[in-house]
């Protein structure tokens, strides 16, 4: 390649900080140049000024010649009359082979199918090439999750939830799928303010029912057991039942379920005992010591699906629509917010309050009573409605006279599969009394 700065009566024929070389007799290359850059042709033209233009008039002539017969006469007769003819122009004689398509060798523009709503709005088990993130390792109830979220993906461990979000904010991966309540431990907080942080929407939903197993490495009997770990999530669910089974064991609190028969494995802990899923035994080698120790059957975690651009809402299909709003007046205004779905029969299915971080504390000056302090809040509300609905648009026009901040975190299908409870409680006498909560 030999240096060349391009002449500055032709920069308006090319485009500014690109340049196009050959990588092979038949193929070029587009690469990013600044204002000079070197040119180079399978014969060596280039060199110079004039070498530049010819070859600017080569490209041309071809295009002129594909259109209209030379005369032999030009050409001398032979066969390569088209690159002689043009390879004289400004004296400089070359046999440069372009490779130009012809026109007529274009095969007629086919009109393409128009776009449908289906193409548009995916159902969420379109999955079979996504590439999915979720929190945990291996074996994880997350990883069940999106499995169900869109069956044959690729599912891809992420070590925190924060780092699920950045997956699909930095293209690693298609889709998210984080656990935001369960039925029996509430809300997990950190992915409601990851929500808010992020801004990623949610395109759909997915509920699991949690079947948790005590985990221990083959040979080990549970009274040698002596330590329990797990999410704090999986202790707190299946308290009652590891004091029915007799055990005086600490527990212990790890980062997920599947990470603490991991750890078993890894370090040979026969001391130890997991609180995680069949699955988990299965790839880390444990054996199960007791099966379906929840406390309560109807232990369901919904997770929801999350992707970097919104679904069109539809209404041939139960919706729900996910929003966070706050306001300036303290929560004096939260009634007159909650009125407009009320008003239009729009039913809540979740209000989650999280302390406002920006502003956490409202300073009110009184001159009798000094000041008072007010604790902001942002609040979180699911509710069954479609975006394509006109109550629900209505409702949150109203909603965003009341408040200082509104954002719709998205509308998506509802999980409407079947209810499956766990089976860690069908094989209980009549006498024993559940958990109610």
């Amino acid at each position: 390649m030999q240096s060349l700065s391009t002449p500055s009566p032709i920069k308006s024929l090319i485009r500014p900080r690109h340049r196009v070389t050959r990588a092979s007799p038949n193929k070029l290359v587009l690469q990013c140049i600044y204002r000079s850059d070197s040119v180079s042709f399978p014969n060596g033209v280039g060199s110079n000024r004039a070498d530049w233009q010819s070859s600017c008039a080569i490209l041309a002539s071809k295009v002129v010649a594909q259109q209209q017969p030379i005369d032999k006469s030009i050409s001398g007769g032979d066969s390569g009359g088209v690159a002689d003819h043009v390879a004289a122009v400004n004296g400089h004689k070359t046999s440069v082979d372009l490779n130009l398509v012809p026109i007529d060798s274009i095969k007629p523009h086919q009109p393409q199918k128009p776009l449908t709503i289906t193409d548009l709005c995916p159902a969420p088990t379109h999955g079979s090439q996504l590439r999915v993130a979720y929190q945990g390792v291996p074996g994880a109830y997350s990883e069940a999750a999106a499995g169900k979220a869109y069956p044959n993906c690729e599912a891809i461990p992420c070590d925190q939830f924060e780092v699920a979000f950045q997956a699909v904010e930095l293209w690693i991966a298609d889709r998210a799928v984080l656990p935001v309540e369960n039925s029996l431990g509430g809300s997990i907080h950190r992915n409601y303010d990851l929500l808010l942080r992020h801004r990623l929407h949610i395109v759909g939903e997915v509920q699991l029912p949690v079947h948790h197993c005590l985990l221990a490495l083959p040979g080990v009997r549970k009274e040698y057991v002596n330590r329990v770990i797990s999410h704090p999530q999986a202790l707190a669910q299946c308290e009652l039942t590891l004091t029915k089974l007799g055990l005086q064991v600490v527990r212990e609190a790890v980062d997920d379920t599947a990470g603490a028969a991991e750890y078993i494995a890894a370090n040979n802990l026969r001391d130890t005992a997991a609180i995680a899923s069949a699955r988990a035994a299965e790839l880390y080698g444990l054996q199960v010591l007791a099966d379906g120790i929840q406390d309560d059957s109807s232990n369901v975690t919904r997770f929801v699906m999350l992707a970097r651009e919104p679904i069109i809402p539809r209404t041939d299909r139960p919706f729900r629509t996910s929003i966070v709003f706050a306001h300036d007046k303290g929560t004096s205004v939260l009634f007159k917010v909650l009125s407009a779905f009320a008003f239009r029969n729009i039913s809540l299915t979740k209000i989650e309050s999280r302390p406002h971080r920006n502003r956490p504390i409202r300073l009110v000056d009184d001159a009798n009573v000094g000041t008072a302090k007010h604790f902001e809040y942002m609040f979180y509300v699911d509710f069954e409605a479609s975006m394509a609905e006109v109550r629900a648009q209505n409702a949150l026009a109203e909603v965003q006279e009341f408040t200082s901040f509104l954002r719709v975190l998205g509308s998506y299908p509802m999980d409407m599969t079947p209810w499956c409870p766990s089976r860690g409680d069908d094989d209980d006498d009549g006498g024993n009394e559940k958990n109610p909560f």
